[in-house]
């Protein structure tokens, strides 16, 4: 798993850099997606999570969900359009499930994206992540999640 200034990254998600979202193809067509350990990390301590209401359509570059911590309120965007067909209501009753698991019971909407095959092609695979979350942390002034 890369692992960038102690903010762990599975290599087996596809992540949006820029907007700190990871994507995970459920098999059957959907896309579970959630905030990266470094989007939780920056944020802080999460204290409300907003989704979509299932059936919404979201387009690219949307909010798919709102998140709020103690510093930061902001969108949570999705890279492509799609149907949100699911939220963590868990995460809704408890969000900072969020800071304690990103990547398992901490996800934010699951969505049927209309044109999966032909726009994944726009993430980067978790192989490939840790060059380009480097230079992002650095030119965001990110010391990282340990820090």
């Amino acid at each position: 798993m890369p692992d960038v200034r102690g903010c762990h990254l599975p290599e087996d998600l596809l992540y949006d850099v820029e907007n700190n979202i990871w994507y995970a193809d459920a098999g059957d067509g959907n896309i579970r997606v959630g905030m990266t350990a470094v989007a939780v990390a920056m944020a802080g301590q999460l204290v409300a999570y907003t989704p979509k209401r299932v059936g919404r359509t979201v387009k690219a570059g949307k909010s798919c969900a709102t998140i709020e911590s103690g510093k930061w309120v902001g969108p949570a965007k999705l890279a492509m359009q799609g149907e949100v067909i699911a939220v963590n209501e868990a995460l809704q009753a408890k969000p900072d499930t969020a800071n304690d698991d990103p990547y398992g019971d901490g996800w934010l909407v699951v969505f049927k994206p209309d044109d999966w095959d032909g726009e994944k092609g726009q993430l980067t695979a978790g192989a490939d992540v840790a060059g380009p979350y480097e230079a992002k942390m650095e030119a965001d002034g990110f010391a990282g999640c340990a820090a």
